[in-house]
């Protein structure tokens, strides 16, 4: 799929759908919605809902995902931004306990894991990483 290049939503949709040699009939069509729909769309008078969003990018060949924060520019820079905590993340924390890792024999391996749980975000406590930890150890037969 083509990535939807910089510029309002309603301008790229035209802009795609100019370059696929395609009306606002044979969109509206094959996205199950009016002809005025689309024009409205175009032009900034209305804005789609995510079923309408998802069936224009498959219907232009576009990024559904790029569609999504051309539609909803808002919402790329609330994703983006970092949480702003004085606290360190608990995955700082658990990864500068040296003595914590050496207590439970942590592998550079668990650790690549542990680092990719801690990606998800979800993780409170540096302790939790111990039982995640324990979780994944006895679900592969190993012996904490």
């Amino acid at each position: 799929m083509a990535r939807a290049k910089t510029g309002s939503f309603g301008q790229v949709i035209r802009e795609r759908r100019r370059q696929l040699d395609m009306t606002q009939e044979e969109v509206a069509r094959r996205i199950r919605t009016s002809i005025p729909y689309i024009g409205h769309l175009e032009s900034a008078k209305r804005h789609p809902s995510e079923k309408v969003l998802v069936r224009l990018a498959q219907v232009l060949g576009l990024e559904p995902r790029d569609l999504f924060f051309l539609a909803n520019p808002g919402t790329k820079v609330l994703i983006s931004q970092e949480p702003k905590s004085k606290e360190a993340s608990s995955w700082h924390s658990f990864v500068k306990d040296h003595n914590l890792r050496k207590i439970h024999n942590i592998t550079d391996q668990e650790m690549e894991a542990l680092a990719r749980v801690a990606m998800m975000g979800e993780v409170r406590a540096p302790r939790e990483f111990i039982f995640i930890l324990n979780t994944i150890r006895q679900s592969l037969g190993r012996q904490p």
